[in-house]
């Protein structure tokens, strides 16, 4: 008797337990791959097996009008401050580790709108925002726990990364340890693959959550961003369908991470929390060539503005979709600034009002088949230091006035303009994945004193055919939007490396300084 009592009792907590979870706002999981290309997915149609995103995205909206920056650091900051980074000071390249720069700490972030909203909040894997002073760690910026590494590259072993000081201070050069629990170094993770690190760190997480709440957890993968790096046994199936290394190795690794993903859905079905959750999967940037990842057919890749730039990988799932919207593909254009208003707003249900953002809410767009998006153009970037290049004045004073030279896109409507160098030294035509047996098109690729192009990117979403002589008017009317854009831009924050950053003057790992 007494064994049926607690049995049934059981069941009526575990009941009550499932609707409370389904009666307040759904937990969202955040999950950022690192590097991967718009042909890395098995829904693209790539060789690589990616059966868990595969069947996570088919069984929610997969976006396909998605958009991202061409690097790194631009993209986390926007998905952290719903701001673009001609309002960060970011325009230019990344955050090096011993840059005294990070996200403007004045910006609201996107875990502190959360946490404000009730929800707990933590974050695991790559920050990449600044940690020069303790006021930029992820654990000041909202974030309730945190579990990762601070930059990028490092060894997905050691979890160790060189800092190099070449350009700031030449021939200084410090390694050491980037990883961290909380603020504390971590040192008992050497020759733990980090992606099993990061996932298995998730599921604890996940396990250990307080149901009487909901949960904002942010994965942001080190997968599948160079070293290229995997245990063998994630390699073995592909050897009789990639023969080139460097891609073989690379679809290891995003095999592994397919694996880790598939880990953490079943964790949440385990738990009871799958029922009233919310999972947006993003990559930060286009994949990079070089090192294995491919955009085919899209044009070029990571750090540039071609498509293979910043087309983004994307979908949103969860049981919180309706029916009618599931195993859809949605058109609609999002950015990645929109997330921090779409699942502040759309999802938690927090207003808003008086932040200010370049984001749309874009939820209604992707939970409705019927709701258009509410963004109609994209400023992909304005930067006048791209490259090795910085616009100045007679004076020699870097310029503020946007001109058709300087590195910058923008998206409206249908049409992409685009000026100054797009990223030639990081591929500017159409590369297949290699063992494809797919010979790339033979296009004219402009000169590089050539500084304007024009797509109709809906009609071309490959970039084959520039319009920009044939639409004068449209060329015009874009780069007085770039103009009027540049106007309201702070300047580029780019400062000199400090040597107080190397590792050794504090406690042995990176970390602040300052």
């Amino acid at each position: 008797m007494f064994l049926q009592r607690l049995i049934l009792a059981l069941a009526v907590l575990t009941l009550t337990f499932i609707e409370f979870s389904l009666s307040k706002s759904p937990n969202i999981i955040f999950i950022l791959a690192d590097d991967y290309g718009y042909n890395d997915i098995g829904y693209h149609g790539s060789e690589i097996l990616t059966p868990n995103l595969d069947k996570l995205s088919a069984q929610g909206v997969r976006l396909e009008n998605y958009y991202v920056q061409p690097i790194c650091t631009p993209t986390r900051s926007q998905l952290m401050s719903g701001r673009y980074q001609i309002y960060t000071g970011l325009q230019h390249e990344i955050i090096n580790t011993p840059q005294p720069h990070c996200l403007p700490v004045s910006l609201p972030t996107l875990p502190e709108k959360l946490k404000q909203a009730g929800y707990s909040t933590h974050m695991v894997g790559k920050w990449h925002l600044g940690f020069y002073k303790k006021d930029c760690l992820p654990t000041r910026r909202g974030f309730d726990s945190y579990f990762g590494y601070l930059s990028g590259s490092e060894n997905y072993y050691t979890h160790t990364r060189s800092g190099s000081m070449a350009g700031f201070s030449p021939g200084k050069e410090w390694n050491a340890l980037d990883l961290r629990d909380g603020e504390k170094k971590a040192t008992n993770y050497s020759g733990k693959y980090s992606t099993h690190v990061f996932t298995e760190r998730v599921q604890e997480v996940i396990e250990q959550h307080d149901l009487s709440k909901p949960m904002f957890l942010y994965l942001a993968f080190q997968a599948v961003h160079s070293p290229l790096q995997v245990p063998k046994r994630y390699m073995d199936p592909y050897n009789k369908t990639i023969k080139h290394k460097t891609r073989k190795t690379f679809a290891g690794m995003v095999s592994c991470m397919d694996e880790g993903i598939g880990n953490i859905t079943q964790t949440l079905h385990d738990t009871g929390m799958w029922n009233n959750t919310v999972i947006v999967f993003s990559t930060d940037n286009g994949g990079p060539i070089n090192v294995g990842a491919n955009n085919w057919p899209l044009r070029g890749e990571k750090h540039s503005v071609w498509e293979g730039g910043v087309r983004g990988v994307g979908f949103v799932t969860g049981p919180v979709l309706s029916d009618d919207v599931r195993g859809t593909v949605n058109k609609e254009m999002i950015h990645v600034s929109d997330w921090f208003p779409t699942l502040v707003t759309g999802v938690a249900g927090m207003d808003l009002t008086g932040t200010k953002l370049d984001g749309f809410n874009v939820w209604d767009a992707i939970a409705s088949k019927d709701t258009l998006s509410p963004r109609k153009e994209i400023l992909h970037d304005i930067d006048p230091f791209y490259g090795r290049t910085i616009f100045t004045n007679e004076s020699g004073i870097p310029c503020t006035d946007y001109n058709t030279s300087m590195h910058a896109a923008i998206r409206y409507g249908d049409w992409k303009l685009i000026t100054g160098d797009p990223g030639f030294d990081r591929g500017c035509g159409w590369k297949p994945a290699p063992d494809s047996g797919i010979n790339p098109p033979s296009i004219p690729v402009k000169p590089l004193n050539d500084t304007i192009w024009l797509f109709n990117i809906t009609a071309d979403p490959n970039e084959y055919n520039d319009l920009s002589k044939k639409h004068p008017e449209v060329v015009e009317e874009l780069v007085s939007k770039l103009k009027a854009y540049q106007k309201t831009a702070v300047p580029v924050v780019w400062p000199a490396g400090d040597l107080k950053a190397n590792p050794k003057l504090g406690d042995g790992a990176w970390g602040p300084w300052a």
